[in-house]
């Protein structure tokens, strides 16, 4: 029986600013990363890193 074969279907390049984000989520624990995007393409990321500290407690929630 012949077989026949598909060709694989390869995938455009990634642009060069997933390559950051990732970069940016994966070393990041607790925040916030943000693109910011002009004429449809990613034109900066942010990145806002928040630092918890265990045991402490905000004197208001005591009420």
């Amino acid at each position: 029986m012949p077989t026949t074969t598909h060709p694989v279907p390869v995938p455009p390049a990634a642009p060069d600013w997933i390559a950051l984000v990732r970069e940016k989520v994966e070393s990041l624990r607790y925040g916030v990363v943000q693109l910011v995007v002009h004429d449809g393409r990613v034109t900066q990321i942010e990145r806002t890193e928040k630092t918890r500290l265990a045991g402490t407690r905000d004197p208001e929630a005591h009420g």
